[in-house]
Protein backbone atom coordinates (compact mmCIF):
# COMPACT_ATOMS: atom_id res chain seq x y z
CA UNK A 1 0.00 0.00 0.00
CA UNK A 2 1.26 3.44 -0.99
CA UNK A 3 0.98 6.29 1.30
CA UNK A 4 1.04 9.72 0.21
CA UNK A 5 3.31 12.33 2.44
CA UNK A 6 1.85 15.61 -0.20
CA UNK A 7 -0.38 16.33 2.76
CA UNK A 8 -3.93 17.17 2.49
CA UNK A 9 -4.84 19.60 -0.12
CA UNK A 10 -5.60 23.01 0.35
CA UNK A 11 -7.99 24.56 -2.38
CA UNK A 12 -6.98 27.80 -3.82
CA UNK A 13 -9.23 30.87 -3.36
CA UNK A 14 -11.15 31.69 -6.36
CA UNK A 15 -10.49 35.19 -7.59
CA UNK A 16 -13.00 37.66 -7.30
CA UNK A 17 -14.58 39.82 -9.57
CA UNK A 18 -13.88 43.58 -8.77
CA UNK A 19 -16.85 45.43 -8.42
CA UNK A 20 -15.54 48.37 -10.60
CA UNK A 21 -18.29 51.28 -10.97
CA UNK A 22 -18.64 54.48 -13.01
CA UNK A 23 -17.88 57.01 -9.52
CA UNK A 24 -14.59 55.24 -9.35
CA UNK A 25 -13.65 56.73 -12.37
CA UNK A 26 -16.18 59.91 -13.53
CA UNK A 27 -14.84 63.50 -13.42
CA UNK A 28 -15.80 65.11 -10.98
CA UNK A 29 -14.43 68.72 -11.23
CA UNK A 30 -16.63 69.63 -14.05
CA UNK A 31 -17.16 73.38 -16.16
CA UNK A 32 -20.98 73.48 -16.31
CA UNK A 33 -23.50 76.19 -17.65
CA UNK A 34 -26.75 77.30 -16.65
CA UNK A 35 -29.81 77.31 -18.64
CA UNK A 36 -29.63 81.50 -18.50
CA UNK A 37 -26.40 81.86 -19.60
CA UNK A 38 -25.66 83.82 -22.81
CA UNK A 39 -23.87 82.16 -25.59
CA UNK A 40 -21.33 84.06 -26.23
CA UNK A 41 -20.05 83.00 -22.72
CA UNK A 42 -20.52 79.84 -23.80
CA UNK A 43 -18.17 79.92 -27.06
CA UNK A 44 -15.83 82.16 -24.99
CA UNK A 45 -15.53 78.92 -22.32
CA UNK A 46 -15.36 76.26 -24.42
CA UNK A 47 -12.15 77.88 -26.44
CA UNK A 48 -10.91 78.76 -22.76
CA UNK A 49 -10.99 75.67 -21.53
CA UNK A 50 -10.52 73.05 -24.88
CA UNK A 51 -13.51 71.72 -24.16
CA UNK A 52 -16.21 70.05 -26.88
CA UNK A 53 -19.65 70.66 -24.27
CA UNK A 54 -20.57 70.62 -20.97
CA UNK A 55 -23.54 69.84 -19.08
CA UNK A 56 -26.76 72.12 -17.92
CA UNK A 57 -27.59 73.07 -14.51
CA UNK A 58 -30.13 74.91 -12.92
CA UNK A 59 -29.53 76.63 -9.62
CA UNK A 60 -30.30 73.07 -7.85
CA UNK A 61 -27.33 71.76 -9.46
CA UNK A 62 -29.94 69.69 -11.32
CA UNK A 63 -29.25 68.70 -14.83
CA UNK A 64 -31.40 70.31 -17.46
CA UNK A 65 -29.21 69.52 -20.30
CA UNK A 66 -26.02 69.58 -22.62
CA UNK A 67 -24.54 72.77 -24.52
CA UNK A 68 -22.13 71.39 -27.07
CA UNK A 69 -20.28 72.88 -29.89
CA UNK A 70 -22.53 71.24 -32.66
CA UNK A 71 -25.33 73.69 -30.19
CA UNK A 72 -23.34 76.77 -31.35
CA UNK A 73 -22.23 75.48 -35.05
CA UNK A 74 -26.14 75.31 -35.65
CA UNK A 75 -26.09 79.25 -34.59
CA UNK A 76 -23.21 79.81 -37.28
CA UNK A 77 -25.13 78.08 -39.70
CA UNK A 78 -28.40 79.52 -39.34
CA UNK A 79 -26.83 82.73 -39.19
CA UNK A 80 -25.35 83.09 -42.52
CA UNK A 81 -28.59 83.82 -43.93
CA UNK A 82 -28.62 87.24 -42.28
CA UNK A 83 -24.44 87.65 -43.15
CA UNK A 84 -23.75 87.39 -38.82
CA UNK A 85 -24.46 84.25 -36.50
CA UNK A 86 -26.60 84.94 -33.96
CA UNK A 87 -24.64 84.19 -30.64
CA UNK A 88 -26.91 86.24 -28.39
CA UNK A 89 -29.42 83.83 -27.54
CA UNK A 90 -29.48 82.10 -24.45
CA UNK A 91 -28.51 78.41 -23.20
CA UNK A 92 -31.61 77.04 -22.89
CA UNK A 93 -32.73 78.15 -26.75
CA UNK A 94 -30.07 76.04 -27.73
CA UNK A 95 -29.32 72.89 -25.43
CA UNK A 96 -30.52 69.10 -25.83
CA UNK A 97 -33.02 68.93 -23.01
CA UNK A 98 -33.52 65.37 -23.55
CA UNK A 99 -30.06 64.39 -21.81
CA UNK A 100 -29.17 60.19 -21.20
CA UNK A 101 -27.63 60.18 -17.92
CA UNK A 102 -25.97 56.98 -15.52
CA UNK A 103 -26.28 56.66 -12.25
CA UNK A 104 -22.70 56.57 -10.35
CA UNK A 105 -22.99 52.87 -9.12
CA UNK A 106 -23.24 51.86 -12.49
CA UNK A 107 -20.76 49.09 -13.06
CA UNK A 108 -18.27 50.06 -15.52
CA UNK A 109 -18.70 47.18 -17.77
CA UNK A 110 -22.54 48.12 -18.04
CA UNK A 111 -21.57 51.63 -18.91
CA UNK A 112 -19.05 50.05 -21.75
CA UNK A 113 -22.10 48.77 -23.47
CA UNK A 114 -23.90 51.82 -22.96
CA UNK A 115 -21.59 54.06 -24.37
CA UNK A 116 -21.60 51.39 -28.13
CA UNK A 117 -25.22 51.29 -27.83
CA UNK A 118 -26.34 55.03 -27.87
CA UNK A 119 -22.77 56.18 -29.69
CA UNK A 120 -22.20 59.27 -27.25
CA UNK A 121 -18.80 60.18 -26.22
CA UNK A 122 -19.60 61.06 -22.21
CA UNK A 123 -22.84 60.54 -20.09
CA UNK A 124 -23.37 63.07 -17.61
CA UNK A 125 -23.46 61.10 -13.80
CA UNK A 126 -26.60 61.83 -12.01
CA UNK A 127 -27.04 60.88 -8.00
CA UNK A 128 -30.97 61.27 -6.45
CA UNK A 129 -31.42 64.51 -9.31
CA UNK A 130 -27.94 65.91 -8.75
CA UNK A 131 -25.44 66.20 -11.27
CA UNK A 132 -21.96 64.49 -9.39
CA UNK A 133 -19.76 63.94 -12.55
CA UNK A 134 -19.07 62.81 -15.93
CA UNK A 135 -17.77 59.81 -17.49
CA UNK A 136 -16.22 59.63 -20.76
CA UNK A 137 -15.30 56.80 -23.07
CA UNK A 138 -11.69 57.68 -22.20
CA UNK A 139 -12.35 57.21 -18.10
CA UNK A 140 -13.77 53.73 -19.40
CA UNK A 141 -10.66 52.67 -20.91
CA UNK A 142 -8.37 54.10 -18.10
CA UNK A 143 -11.06 51.81 -15.51
CA UNK A 144 -10.22 48.49 -17.75
CA UNK A 145 -6.40 49.34 -18.27
CA UNK A 146 -6.18 49.72 -14.60
CA UNK A 147 -7.77 46.24 -13.46
CA UNK A 148 -6.32 42.97 -13.09
CA UNK A 149 -7.51 40.64 -16.19
CA UNK A 150 -7.82 37.73 -14.25
CA UNK A 151 -10.79 39.35 -12.31
CA UNK A 152 -12.60 39.74 -15.21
Amino acid sequence: MVKSYRGVPVAKPAATAQKVTVSDYMSTKLITFRPEQHMDEVINTLLKYKISGGPVVNSENELVGVISEGDCMKEVVRGKYNNMPNLNGVVAEHMTSNVISIPPETNIFDAAKMFLDKRIRRFPVVNHGKLVGQISQKDIMRAVHNMQSQTW
